[in-house]
């Protein structure tokens, strides 16, 4: 078997539950025919993603978003469709109480409220076999002067020590960072370090998550990459893309050769061996294309960049490196980007019984034709509901 076959075979993506429900802009949510309804249809629309491409076999849950009475029977029905409930995602940004934050409330009883949900959260992952417990927080200022810095990373330490506490022995949490956003001033988990910072005193059970497009621009976010691997902190990848400060597009749209140089680092750290740990998730919401499809590319476009990383002669980039030979430690990164693996990844899925264009087959399958037959009333699942 070859290098880029092994890496294939280990390549595994999430979906995040909330791509597929109506999404928009922060000015407006827009709606399309056959939106999913239930937490159900969404996990039918995330199983033909997974049907077609091969690469997707778990979907992450949003709580409260996602919120049922049977989550055991929620597994069932997912495994039936042949996919796994994954990460569960917490939510303290879109609550009254959690205006001036949530973890780092002033208000010791605010700040409870957002630990007891989070404690909730590690129940669903209880009944669904769920490993990690992903906390992002819209915690942050406006102003200077608004809060004391200091003081809400004390709270912020305190709630997740809180949290952390009731971690499962096979069971992790995993938090997120994003440097600006809904906060405008400081956020109060900006970066890779706080994160970082955060976590480490947390436990070896806590872990770092790195989202693509939560970073300023410029940031080299292969060296993040490879740094957490080396920490072994690496707990989970968020994949999309942005232009200019939102993120949420597909991934590998604004920057392919980023997204092959972050997937290298992944492939020569380890963060796709069986045993790594590392969870790789697709975190996006589709504005404007379709919800299917716009998951279908990005685990197309990911595959895509997994294999041109695979390419990548580690011998002569070795030896290129060591003799100080610039042009040519460059020329092998080059050589294997502009590598065309499409045909060959087309020929691997009719090996694998897959078709070999994913996205012509969910075109002619009539899946979308027929979801929006079927799902006429009710009220379509949207960005924060």
């Amino acid at each position: 078997m070859s290098l880029v076959e092994e890496t294939l075979d280990n390549l595994s993506i999430e979906l995040p539950s909330w791509a597929f429900g109506n999404s928009g802009t922060r000015f407006k949510v827009f709606s399309t025919p056959g939106t999913p309804r239930t937490v159900q249809e969404k996990i039918a629309d995330a199983a033909t993603v997974h049907r077609l491409t091969g690469s997707a076999p778990t979907v992450a849950l949003h709580i409260p978003w996602d919120a049922v009475d049977d989550y055991r029977s929620l597994g069932a029905y997912a495994e039936d469709l042949g996919v796994r409930l994954g990460t569960v995602n917490s939510n303290t940004f879109q609550d009254d109480d959690y205006k001036f934050g949530s973890l780092t409330h002033v208000d010791k009883k605010v700040r409870q409220k957002a630990i007891d949900h989070h404690l909730g959260c590690i129940e669903v992952m209880n009944e669904t076999g769920s490993r990690d417990l992903k906390v992002w927080l819209a915690d942050g200022t406006n102003y200077p002067g608004q809060g004391d810095i200091r003081g809400r990373q004390d709270r912020l330490a305190e709630s997740l020590a809180t949290i952390y506490q009731h971690i499962g022995v096979g069971q992790r949490l995993v938090l997120e960072y994003k440097f600006f956003e809904p906060a405008t001033y400081m956020t109060d988990v900006p970066d890779w370090g706080t994160s970082y910072a955060h976590v480490s005193a947390l436990g070896e059970r806590a872990m770092v998550c790195l989202d693509t497009g939560h970073h300023a621009p410029g940031t080299n976010i292969e060296f993040i990459v490879a740094q957490l691997l080396r920490l072994r902190k690496l707990g989970s990848f968020d994949f999309n893309s942005r232009f200019y400060a939102d993120d949420d597009l597909i991934v590998g749209a604004a920057d392919p050769f980023q997204l092959f140089r972050i997937m290298f680092e992944v492939v020569r750290g380890g963060g796709l061996d069986p045993n790594s740990g590392v969870a790789l998730m697709l975190d996006q919401c589709h504005n404007v294309e379709a919800k299917i499809p716009g998951q279908i590319r990005s685990v197309l476009n990911v595959q895509e960049m997994t294999a041109r990383a695979a390419l990548v002669d580690t011998g002569a980039l070795t030896e290129a490196q060591e003799s100080g030979d610039v042009l040519a430690a460059n020329a092998v990164f080059m050589d294997a980007f502009y590598t065309d693996v499409r045909p060959a990844l087309a020929r691997r899925r009719a090996e694998h019984g897959l078709p070999e264009d994913p996205m012509a087959a969910f075109t002619r399958s009539g899946y979308q034709q027929q979801i929006e037959t079927e799902r006429v009333g009710g009220t379509p699942s949207s960005w924060g509901a």
